[in-house]
């Protein structure tokens, strides 16, 4: 799949499939890995290549060209609602006022652990 689909602005995922293959470039390829000769010499691996947005998917996991072309489409589906989807803006969570406490105590004695550490003030010492 593609990192950045960009789809039009009110474009709409055609329920049909007819419709959905007619806005695709599809192209097979031979799947290849285990199968032996079958795999090797047909054809059987699907590419779809949607045309208005950019999305690439395939499928080879079948011996059937059609069965892979199937599986394709139902993912170019899911990459298109998936790209179609509008993201939500993340609304950051508030620290808790104890919890902010906390913190400023923990930083008021680690203060006083370090200052203890310091040497003492020539001006101070009897």
């Amino acid at each position: 799949m593609t990192s950045d689909p960009t789809l039009p602005e009110e474009y709409e995922v055609p329920e049909d499939d007819a419709d959905l293959l007619a806005e695709c470039r599809a192209d097979t390829f031979r799947s290849g890995g285990p199968g032996g000769q079958h795999q090797n010499k047909t054809e059987s691996g699907v590419r779809l290549t949607h045309l208005p947005s950019g999305i690439s998917v395939t499928a080879r996991e079948s011996r059937s060209q059609h069965r892979n072309r199937q599986l394709a489409l139902d993912r170019l589906r899911a990459a298109l609602e998936e790209a179609g989807r509008e993201e939500r803006p993340r609304i950051p969570t508030r620290t808790p006022a104890r919890e902010k406490r906390k913190r400023l105590e923990e930083k008021r004695r680690r203060a006083a652990a370090k200052k203890l550490r310091r040497k003492p003030d020539p001006d101070t010492d009897p």
